[in-house]
């Protein structure tokens, strides 16, 4: 909470990046910036999470890369940033000290662990070149301490598999896969009795979590995460 920078904001993150990441064994970790105080505007991490991807909307109409991201990407634009138009192309930090008017920084590359994702058992997986990031650090939320709130404080634990494959590359709003990895698979996309929406889900969070697995990266399923969830809340009744 030293930090009066954003200089000094970016460096903080970088090691947050690098330590939540550890090469793979995913580390849950919160960074606090200062508190907001009175008379002082607040520290701000505007990126929603540290490490998204960008999306750009064309003069079409079309989106390349993530939907939800084109009106952050328009920003960073706007503040100097140069797009690269792909589909995974890692957007910069864009960080205010203070109340300082909005910096961008570009994450250095090497510490983004990604994974490509494949399938156990359909090799044209991998030639879609499909890939997601290790580490969800939340940046967009403020955190409150007994009324002491802090504006600044990108936390991380690790993803549950669903939350790449079911929602970042299936929701209609998103990278919206679903038909064409259901078409691939040669399923009957013209019915909905056919179950290729269930089918083909089914298979996409399986590639991500073989892909996760097999690249030494932390991650877990849902299954294991509601038996988690269930013991925890057992346990929390029984102190009662």
């Amino acid at each position: 909470r030293h930090i009066l920078t954003a200089r000094g904001t970016y460096e903080a993150l970088c090691n947050h990046i690098k330590y939540g990441t550890n090469k793979g064994n995913l580390r849950s970790a919160i960074t606090i910036f200062p508190q907001r105080k009175e008379g002082r505007r607040d520290f701000r991490v505007w990126n929603a999470q540290l490490i998204r991807y960008a999306g750009y909307k064309m003069d079409d109409g079309k989106v390349i890369g993530d939907p939800a991201n084109v009106e952050f990407t328009d920003q960073c634009i706007k503040l100097g940033w140069k797009p690269k138009y792909g589909m995974f192309d890692v957007l910069p930090l864009v960080l205010s000290a203070a109340g300082s008017d909005p910096e961008w920084f570009e994450i250095p590359p090497e510490l983004i662990l990604e994974v490509n994702i494949r399938h156990p058992k359909y090799p044209w997986f991998a030639d879609m070149g499909l890939k997601w990031y290790a580490l969800p650090a939340v940046s967009g939320m403020l955190f409150d301490c007994g009324g002491l709130e802090f504006p600044c404080c990108p936390f991380n634990g690790w993803y549950m598999g669903t939350e790449i494959g079911a929602r970042d590359f299936c929701d209609a709003n998103r990278y919206n896969l679903l038909e064409p990895i259901a078409t691939r698979m040669g399923l009957d996309t013209k019915k909905s009795s056919s179950l290729w929406k269930d089918r083909a889900l089914v298979e996409i969070n399986l590639a991500v979590l073989y892909s996760f697995q097999t690249s030494g990266v932390t991650i877990t399923d849902h299954h294991a995460a509601s038996e988690s969830f269930i013991k925890h809340m057992e346990n929390e009744q029984k102190l009662r």
